[in-house]
């Protein structure tokens, strides 16, 4: 597992999704940076170099990130966001590292692992775009297949973050991985009392890959947290909404920044 560490501050760590590699949430490093903290950027057992010995299901993953941040960080506070597969990993961390965790957020965060049995809307498309779709050049099919609102800007960072980290990604690894793709527990059973630090989650309202019924209906555990269900945005909403979903992270870590430390348990 590979981890950058950028800035000065309070840490918070950054998780991303399946299959591709830290790229995906480096969009947010502009404003996490601007509200003053310290961030730390996990790739992922898959993403190049592959050790022999690389963790092959999800929950092993989840035992080599609990791991690894107890070893890096030891019992020193910090917030932790995850993105798809990455926000079913931070809420994990969330949760078995409660007493230093300051706050969760998850983008597109993964409630259900197996796509089967999610509540997924429909799949829609809000706006198309010829020159999105010629900006995203060789990653043009895999670009419109995942985006519900195409834009010259989205596509640009897919083509140039997105579609090279998936490319990259040890396709071996990953097929273990999803075929035990499952936590053993799910965080929020193994940990029944509420959560009460800060936390932020945010879907996208055509997301047809994770949904956001599924997270939605965990409000409750989650009692300091907003849910936000973003319209005009899908899977790749942090893309196709940057503006709102910056502000409503940055939200987050003033609310966590507020906080007594006290809060995370």
């Amino acid at each position: 597992m590979i981890v950058q560490e950028i800035g000065d501050g309070a840490p918070l760590v950054l998780v991303h999704g399946f299959g591709v590699d830290h790229r995906v949430v480096l969009p947010l490093d502009a404003a996490v940076a601007s509200a003053g903290w310290r961030r730390i950027y996990v790739d992922l057992p898959w993403v190049p170099p592959v050790a022999p010995d690389a963790p092959a299901s999800t929950q092993a993953v989840a035992d080599v990130l609990v791991a690894e941040l107890r070893g890096r960080l030891g019992d020193e506070p910090f917030a932790i966001l995850g993105n798809s597969f990455g926000g079913m990993l931070a809420r994990y961390v969330a949760h078995e590292l409660r007493s230093q965790v300051r706050g969760l957020a998850t983008l597109v965060g993964a409630f259900v692992p197996y796509a089967a049995d999610r509540m997924l809307p429909p799949r829609e498309i809000l706006f198309e775009d010829d020159e999105a779709r010629r900006a995203a050049g060789d990653a043009a099919d895999d670009y419109a297949e995942i985006a519900v609102v195409q834009s010259v800007d989205s596509a640009r960072i897919f083509a140039e973050s997105i579609a090279p980290a998936a490319r990259a990604a040890d396709v071996r690894l990953l097929a273990k991985i999803a075929s035990s793709y499952a936590l053993d527990r799910e965080p929020e059973a193994a940990h029944p009392e509420p959560f009460d630090a800060p936390s932020l989650h945010v879907f996208g309202r055509q997301d047809q890959v994770t949904g956001f019924e599924d997270g939605l209906a965990l409000r409750a555990h989650y009692s300091r947290g907003t849910f936000a269900i973003v319209d005009a945005g899908g899977h790749n909403v942090p893309l196709e909404r940057p503006a709102l979903v910056a502000a409503l992270v940055t939200d987050w870590l003033a609310r966590v920044d507020a906080a007594p430390r006290g809060d995370a348990r």
